[in-house]
């Protein structure tokens, strides 16, 4: 029998509880989908290679129902595309591709830094500011570390922004431009914390033009150092 004509033949004060599966469904498929794009940023998700179902349900712990629609939110997104075989792959952006991702990037990640300068609790500035100095002064930080510290400044701004269609744009961006250079730059971890100080600093001290300045600038030092290495320049 089918959950909808289970629920049909069910009294009517059981049918709230019959529904309890439908919701834990959801919560399986966000819990993969949510996953599956930090194993993309962490460099744990092959990039244009098929993903394999059977593996990929067994390493997340989910049945491959919830994982199917896990790659269809995947696919909507544009992180994840079929192939002509009818595969699933994460594709890399081309250098082009990647550099327009950054123009937007500089543009929205700008004025989201503007914005949080006037909007932004200064506890949330100065505990984000801590984490930053903290790594700074270590001169040392893992992958993972440094995969949550920075994802939680950028998503931290962008929602302090005020503006949630920018915020989801600016996350979104974030995660395919990842998916250009998982492996990411370890020369760049004390001149990125240095970056990511005086934005936070700017956000602390209410100068919102000063925010979108060191943003900016940060984004383009990024730019620059992943074009050099790929184009070795």
């Amino acid at each position: 029998m089918s959950i909808t004509h289970a629920m049909e033949a069910s009294p009517p004060h059981l049918r709230q509880a019959a529904t309890a599966p439908s919701a834990d469904a959801r919560d399986l498929v966000e819990e993969a989908y949510s996953t599956m794009l930090d194993m993309i940023q962490l460099g744990k998700l092959p990039i244009n290679r098929p993903l394999q179902e059977r593996t990929l349900a067994s390493a997340l712990g989910v049945s491959r129902t919830p994982l199917r629609e896990a790659m269809s939110r995947l696919i909507g997104a544009g992180f994840a595309v079929r192939t002509a075989r009818g595969q699933l792959i994460v594709p890399e952006p081309s250098l082009r591709q990647y550099l327009e991702i950054f123009q937007m990037r500089v543009l929205l990640e700008g004025d989201a830094a503007a914005a949080a300068a006037t909007r932004m609790p200064p506890a949330e500035a100065a505990a984000l500011l801590q984490q930053v100095e903290e790594i700074r002064r270590r001169q040392h930080a893992t992958h993972e570390e440094n995969h949550r510290v920075d994802n939680l400044l950028h998503d931290s701004i962008a929602r302090a922004s005020g503006n949630r269609l920018m915020a989801q744009a600016i996350h979104d961006l974030r995660i395919k431009a990842r998916c250009f250079d998982q492996n990411g730059a370890p020369e760049r971890l004390i001149p990125g914390c240095d970056e990511h100080i005086a934005v936070l600093q700017a956000i602390v001290d209410r100068n919102p033009e000063g925010a979108r300045a060191a943003m900016q600038a940060h984004l383009s030092n990024v730019r620059v150092g992943l074009v050099a290495r790929h184009t070795e320049i």
